[in-house]
């Protein structure tokens, strides 16, 4: 028992104002509450829902995913059911089945609609937090339109800023020419903590038939494949912000996880990991409190404290 409790207290970490019982989330749209059927919820930190926009959509047509050599292409389109639908039949069963935080994930065509979602979300209950998509990129005229320009990121966040005392996590694009810059601008606009990487653009084509394998033609690119980027990128956001960062791309395994600390996350999110082991979350968080247990070592300890010699 003791074993455990020592345990279970390194692994806890913090994003702005939210407090996390482990390092562990979930990448929205990959992950949902029958998953949780599995195993016992609390070896997440936080649970983060299916990006929702003001209205429903139906999402891109068909064919949609395929699985390369090393990861995912994908074009759902942010399928969801909008809004009100949402609030009227996701969120209470998410307030009945959750026992972790809720980190509600939304996108917006213009700033005055991201600015009306939020102001909608705050009147309800068990919310704790919010993951603003600024990075989709496979929609158009919503989320990564607002996520290329640094003027335009710093001109979001600091009107939502004021709406909520939630957290308030913005989810960047690794499709841009510096990602510290976008990263400064969000937190400068009062972000309390940062998500990333979104998507790669990644398209995939039959080679006998020359037809693309997805029918937008380009899409995301997830899995394991990203890894390197993700990393590389989370470093170069750790070394300009102040703010925290949940980091995803090609996490599998709690050796993945453990790279993201290193590289100065404070927590990591699984998202492609999941269509391969749905048991993903429960043994990234036992590998991860078996290390730090016995190197007596915390997530703080780690984080941000990679070598080059």
């Amino acid at each position: 028992m003791k074993h455990k409790q020592n345990a279970t207290e390194l692994l806890k970490t913090s994003l702005g104002v939210l407090k996390m019982k482990t390092p562990i989330s979930v990448a929205s749209g990959t992950f949902d509450l029958e998953t949780l059927e599995f195993y016992d919820q609390n070896c997440l930190g936080a649970f983060v829902c299916k990006t929702i926009t003001r209205e429903p959509k139906k999402g891109n047509t068909p064919p949609r995913l395929y699985e390369t050599e090393a990861g995912l292409i994908n074009s759902i389109g942010l399928q969801n059911p909008g809004l009100d639908m949402f609030i009227k039949e996701n969120l209470p069963r998410y307030r009945d089945v959750l026992a972790v935080p809720l980190i509600v994930s939304f996108s917006g065509s213009s700033i005055d609609e991201f600015c009306r979602m939020l102001e909608i979300l705050e009147a309800q209950d068990g919310i704790s937090g919010y993951e603003i998509n600024i990075s989709c990129p496979n929609v158009e005229n919503e989320g990564i339109a607002f996520g290329t320009q640094a003027d335009v990121v710093h001109k979001l966040v600091s009107r939502l800023k004021p709406i909520t005392k939630r957290e308030l996590c913005i989810k960047l694009s690794p499709n841009v020419t510096d990602i510290a810059q976008i990263a400064k601008a969000a937190e400068d606009g009062g972000a309390t903590s940062l998500a990333l990487i979104n998507s790669l653009y990644g398209m995939a084509i039959d080679y006998e038939t020359g037809m693309s394998r997805v029918k937008m033609g380009v899409g995301g690119y997830t899995g394991i494949g990203i890894k390197p980027v993700a990393l590389a990128l989370t470093y170069k956001t750790a070394q300009a912000v102040s703010i925290p960062i949940v980091a995803m791309g090609g996490i599998y395994d709690w050796k993945d996880a453990l790279e993201f600390i290193w590289a100065g996350a404070s927590a990591i999110a699984l998202g492609t990991a999941h269509f391969v082991n749905p048991l993903a979350a429960p043994e990234v968080m036992m590998g991860l409190g078996e290390y730090i247990l016995g190197k007596g070592l915390s997530i703080k300890d780690i984080r941000g404290a990679c070598r080059f010699s």
